[in-house]
């Protein structure tokens, strides 16, 4: 036999092992038998049936990643009311003159309108401005990796028509 095929049939033993479960090491062809394994009596337990995971630290990697974390959208872990809407659920309706200060008709998904005025809290959100046109939001960002943990964000009144 040539080298080459020598070498391939070698590779193709150890692939089997390796995908049988096989030892790699080489057994003599011989019809030596094994060592008996010892039965000590050390108190050591046997292994537990099934599987187990260890994470030593790091995650389990069988557990989704989707929707891990604190999960601030969940409506059962908010208060109800205006305290309890977040910004992206809520649509500007209207803005009034209410005694000198100007006041915002935001309504929620519900279908229920609150009357909003500066300094008001939302669930992730403080009003920071109504203006005549629109009403400035002050979002707080629960991005670790972000730099920034306050972003303004402006909703008007009305939203822009395209093609204009």
């Amino acid at each position: 036999m040539t080298r080459a095929t020598i070498l391939s049939r070698g590779l193709s033993v150890l692939a089997c092992c390796l995908a049988f479960g096989a030892p790699a090491t080489a057994q003599p062809a011989s019809g030596a038998s094994k060592p008996a394994p010892s039965t000590s009596t050390t108190g050591a337990t046997p292994p537990a049936q099934g599987y187990s995971y260890n994470p030593d630290g790091r995650r389990d990697p069988f557990v989704s990643l989707v929707n891990r974390g604190s999960d601030t959208s969940s409506a059962s872990s908010r208060p109800s009311g205006l305290a309890g809407l977040m910004m992206h659920e809520i649509a500007v309706k209207g803005i009034v003159r209410s005694r000198g200060a100007l006041v915002a008709m935001i309504e929620a998904p519900d279908a229920k309108t609150y009357l909003i005025r500066r300094g008001d809290r939302l669930f992730d959100a403080s009003v920071k401005a109504v203006t005549a046109d629109a009403v400035v939001f002050v979002q707080q960002v629960n991005d670790p990796l972000s730099l920034v943990k306050q972003r303004e964000i402006r909703k008007p009144l009305r939203v822009a028509e395209e093609g204009k």
